[in-house]
């Protein structure tokens, strides 16, 4: 109960960015994360922002999953082109923004993922920080405290991530 209600403002957040008609639910998500969360896991919490952390993650991983069912139910398994432009119609701008403004088409947010498990190995915590502030709506200071570095450093991260992302899903 203590958690719930700050679980339900993150997926709200997260939510709120999805395409018109998206089928799953703020609390189907909070309570899917949820089970993932304590399912057998004897995780070690450091602290509240320790957990908010991971829950960020399991949201990306629920929204991805749920994403790929989508579109495999939809349209066989197959690819949709992208518009990459990155301009104010395109979804490559739309999802690198600091506040998503319009909805995230499913194909562009498993572009995004996969770009982002690219970056992962080139810098985890730049991955974090987005995994943190994109996918589980956490503010700069809830992602330093969650990642355990300064606001300065998740502001460079961030912006730094953001500019590679951009590139990456560019050329790819």
């Amino acid at each position: 109960p203590l958690v719930y209600a700050e679980l339900l403002r993150l997926a709200r957040e997260r939510l709120r960015h999805e395409r018109d008609g998206h089928t799953l639910a703020t609390v189907d998500l909070v309570h899917e994360a949820y089970l993932r969360l304590v399912d057998g896991a004897t995780v070690g919490w450091q602290d509240r922002a320790h957990f908010f952390a991971v829950a960020s993650s399991v949201m990306r991983r629920l929204l991805v999953d749920w994403a790929r069912a989508r579109r495999t139910a939809k349209r066989g398994g197959g690819q949709s082109p992208l518009s990459l432009d990155g301009g104010p119609g395109g979804d490559l701008g739309v999802v690198l923004l600091d506040h998503v403004a319009a909805p995230v088409r499913d194909e562009t947010l498993l572009e995004l993922d996969e770009a982002l498990t690219r970056l992962a190995a080139r810098s985890e915590r730049q991955a974090r920080v987005v995994e943190c502030r994109y996918f589980g709506g956490l503010t700069i200071e809830e992602t330093g405290e969650a990642l355990g570095v300064s606001a300065s450093t998740v502001k460079d991260d961030w912006r730094l991530a953001r500019a590679w992302l951009v590139r990456e899903m560019q050329t790819a």
